[in-house]
Order: C-alpha cells, then structure tokens, then sequence
C-alpha cells in the first residue's frame, strides 16, 4: 500500500470522487429506466432482449474493479455502500414525488407519473438486494484472483470476478421481480439468457478499458505491478 503525498494524494482524492459519482449515478439511473425493453441485433444472429436498466449497470462493475485494482477492497466496498444509500434515498425522493398531487396542468399527470415510476420502489429493492450480494462478490473474487496471481493478468480476474457475479446479480434480480409480479415467469429464462449473454460481452469489451485505466493510474502515480495506493 504506497502512502501518498501533497498533491499526488489530492489528484488520488479527486480521482476516487469522480468515479464514485459515475458509479452511483450509473447504479441510480439502471434503477430508474429498467420498465423499458428493447431488443439488439449487433452481430445478425441473436436478439438481445433486455431492460435499458443495464445499459449504464456494467459500469458499476468496471468502476468497482479500477477502484478494486487502485485504492484496494476497503474503498471498492466504500463505494458499494454508497451506492446502496443513494438508491434508498432515490426511493425517498420518488415516494415523496409520487405523493404530491398533480396540478390540472401538469404535463404528467398523476396516472402516468405512477404507471412509470409506480414499480420503482419494488425493483430497487430486489435490485439492491441483488447488486450488494453480487458487487461485494465480485470484489472478494477479484482480489482472490488479485492474491493468486500476485497482481498479474490482470484480464483474469477481471472477467473470472464481473461474469460470475454478473450471473447472481441478473438471476436474483429476475428471481426477485418475478416473484413480485413484475415480470411473468416465461420471461425469465429468455431475460436470464439475453441479460447474462449481454453481460458477458460487455465484460470482454471492458478489459481492455481495465487495462488502460490501470495503466493510467500506475503512470500516474509511479505504482508497481498490483501495488495499491492510501488515501486515507
């Protein structure tokens, strides 16, 4: 763990800011968006049926990983915890908006605010409940792989620790709203297969995005291979 200094640790300080609030605002948003599904054809072969809600979620995961990889475990859980308090506190927020009666000439009435946001409350909950078991699980994988491999490839336990957790992370999600009601039980394995699959992908597109933010870092901040640094 390499101490920092002056204005190396205050660049570190900001650094670590900006990607919690990339991170939370990517974990605040899947939850906002996820009643939209749209299908993706990139490759001719397969469509991809899935919630927008995971089009900013793999952020989350390569977030954790880079913070995982540069400020250590303690920091990477620091961020999960935040993030589950800005999604509580989302739910607040929507309760309290929810509740307010619409004027008669609001562009949003009160039936189409709730018809969007009325499942929010449901789906946060189960995604929260799936996204903190599945990200504090990716970062105990990852540093497992970290100790492993003595810091090196680093491709390894990028994708051994974001594509198992991935997988819990989709299944109990899809699990939790179907048990709810929110989706019918035919919908699960068609999800479960599109949502992982994608997810899959996005995590070999990711690696290298990994790679070039570590190396960044390690440039940056004069860091040896798996060398971590305090900010604190």
């Amino acid at each position: 763990m390499k101490q920092l200094q002056g204005t190396d640790l205050r660049l570190a300080h900001r650094i670590y800011l900006v990607l919690a609030a990339l991170f939370i605002c990517s974990l605040v948003v899947s939850n906002l968006i996820f009643q939209k599904f749209f299908y993706w054809n990139p490759m001719g072969w397969f469509n991809f049926e899935i919630s927008v809600g995971l089009l900013p979620y793999p952020i989350t995961f390569l977030i954790t990983d880079l913070v995982s990889e540069i400020y250590g475990r303690r920091k990477a859980n620091d961020l999960v915890l935040a993030g589950i308090f800005a999604s509580v506190f989302s739910l607040v927020i929507i309760a309290v908006a929810d509740a307010a009666p619409a004027i008669a000439t609001s562009p949003i009435d009160d039936l189409t605010f709730n018809k969007v946001f009325g499942a929010t409350t449901i789906a946060v909950i189960a995604s929260m409940a799936a996204y903190l078991f599945a990200q504090f699980l990716d970062i105990q994988i990852y540093h497992f792989w970290k100790k492993v491999t003595q810091g090196k490839m680093l491709w390894v336990r990028n994708n051994f620790s974001t594509v198992f957790s991935q997988f819990v992370d989709t299944c109990s999600v899809l699990l939790l709203l179907c048990f709810n009601g929110i989706l019918s039980w035919s919908q699960f394995w068609p999800l479960l297969g599109a949502g992982f699959l994608f997810k899959v992908l996005v995590a070999l597109v990711d690696t290298p995005l990994l790679y070039a933010g570590v190396y960044l870092f390690r440039r940056l901040f004069k860091l040896k291979t798996g060398e971590e640094i305090k900010i604190d």
